[in-house]
């Protein structure tokens, strides 16, 4: 049975690191509009998408949930797999953790979207 799901496209090895619950915080210069956010369909990509429109094939690697976004603190910068911190952004607490496997071919695209996928 096929279903609608909310998706956040995620460049690569990030989205693989959430799978693998090596990653569990999403670091982000907006927050979604409603909290928490269940059944994220997390689609690595390999390219940030930058414009509106922008789209890429991507692999849906994990449901997760987002259960709440904080402003990010410097001390978070191991949680998010960031290379560096910087001040503005907010910080995405991913939970509930289900990797997608095989991972399925998706297109990623810009914000939170929709996807159609098999029930997993």
């Amino acid at each position: 049975m096929r279903r609608n799901y909310p998706a956040l496209s995620i460049v690569a090895p990030s989205g693989s690191y959430i799978a693998e619950e090596i990653k569990t915080l999403e670091i982000r210069s907006w927050r979604p509009n409603e909290l928490p956010l269940k059944d994220l369909v997390i689609v690595e990509n390999a390219h940030y998408l930058n414009q509106d429109g922008d789209e890429e094939l991507g692999r849906a690697v994990a449901l997760v949930d987002i259960s709440s976004v904080h402003t990010w603190q410097k001390s978070e910068i191991e949680a998010a797999k960031a290379s560096y911190w910087e001040d503005g952004y907010w910080a995405w607490v991913i939970e509930n953790v289900r990797p997608i496997h095989p991972p399925v071919n998706i297109p990623a695209r810009r914000k939170i979207y929709w996807v159609e996928l098999d029930v997993v």
